[in-house]
């Protein structure tokens, strides 16, 4: 029981965390998926005592977006860090600066997304429209697990 309890500690949402759109921002994401991404084995290695500095560095270890895949309805690490975000929501800034960055488009993609949940229409218009011009390829996970390439700007 009190390594079960340990888990759910870690799964809750941080106490200073502002609401989003009238609700906890991690029920966002339907709960079928938040249960699936806490019981992954990603979320439980890597996302469990993850801060907003180390988030940075896990992002930039994407090497692919995605929701879920496969039969058994698995997260992908680009979701599991999308709902890491909504649950210790990282400073705007550092949010603003994944979105800048011109060398990791997976940082680039995951901050844009989340900004796309959280953020304003008039932030989304600020920081999101500038993406059109971002012609680069990246690699998504379909529903069947296999990778297909798309532009930046088509996701």
């Amino acid at each position: 029981k009190g390594l079960n309890s340990k888990f759910k500690m870690a799964n809750r949402t941080v106490k200073e965390a502002r609401s989003i759109k009238g609700t906890n921002p991690q029920y966002l994401v339907e709960k079928i998926i938040r249960t699936r991404i806490y019981d992954c084995q990603y979320w439980k290695e890597k996302c469990f005592a993850l801060s907003a500095e180390l988030l940075v560095d896990e992002a930039m270890s994407l090497d692919h977006v995605g929701g879920v895949y496969s039969g058994n309805i698995k997260p992908t690490p680009f979701l599991c860090l999308i709902l890491k975000m909504l649950q210790i929501q990282p400073n705007k800034d550092i949010v603003i600066e994944f979105i800048k960055n011109p060398d990791y488009k997976y940082v680039r993609i995951l901050g844009a997304m989340y900004l796309r949940l959280i953020g304003s229409s008039v932030e989304c218009y600020k920081y999101l429209e500038p993406l059109y011009n971002d012609y680069r390829k990246l690699k998504f996970k379909n529903r069947q697990g296999k990778l297909t390439l798309h532009m930046l700007m088509s996701l």
